[in-house]
């Protein structure tokens, strides 16, 4: 076996491996003025005025640098794109408890209607993954079928910003209650 062979090898076995690379986002821009140059070039004062009473304060050049460019938190910037891989699976927002809840027992359908509407547009607004509306079993329902378990799978079905749905288990409500995934949508600034 020679050279070429064991360099053929190892780029065959890196080719198999697949890397996961996490990219490394920053929220700051390069060289943007913190809070206090901009106070400063506010009140007409120049870059190289800034400069010189900086200058003279007797700080640490550390501080001053610091001061200046700021820093960026890479704990809290792996903390978030480790939040936002998790949210991205299926299954942990199928696990997960729901963040909202809502009951619209005794509620005519008019009102279940409404009411769900005006919380769903909260929980999207709030930026939550996972409600759950308890609508009951249609026990006391007038007919065969329950009318508000109905209406609540027609809701979900029309309402684009709503995904994957389904019933928790027996101890959380069971057919009379409907957990619901929200899309993420897309935030305003």
């Amino acid at each position: 076996m020679d050279f070429g062979d064991i360099l053929n090898q190892w780029e065959g076995s890196q080719r198999k491996q697949p890397q996961k690379k996490q990219p490394q986002v920053s929220h700051k821009k390069a060289n943007a003025p913190t809070k206090e140059e901009k106070e400063a070039a506010r009140q007409g004062y120049s870059w190289e005025q800034i400069m010189e009473q900086d200058g003279k304060k007797r700080m640490n050049p550390m501080d001053i640098w610091l001061n200046r460019h700021g820093t960026v938190d890479k704990d809290r910037i792996n903390e978030e794109a480790e939040r936002n891989e998790r949210l991205s699976n299926i299954d942990y927002l199928r696990s997960m408890n729901p963040e909202a809840v809502i009951d619209l027992h005794q509620l005519t359908r008019d009102e279940a209607w409404s009411k769900l509407q005006n919380f769903v547009n909260d929980c999207y607004r709030r930026n939550l993954k996972k409600i759950l509306i308890i609508h009951g079993k249609g026990i006391h329902s007038n007919g065969s079928d329950p009318v508000l378990g109905q209406m609540v799978r027609i809701f979900i079905e029309q309402d684009k910003r709503l995904g994957t749905s389904g019933h928790p288990d027996r101890n959380h409500g069971g057919n009379g209650a409907t957990w619901v995934i929200i899309k993420p949508g897309k935030i305003k600034d």
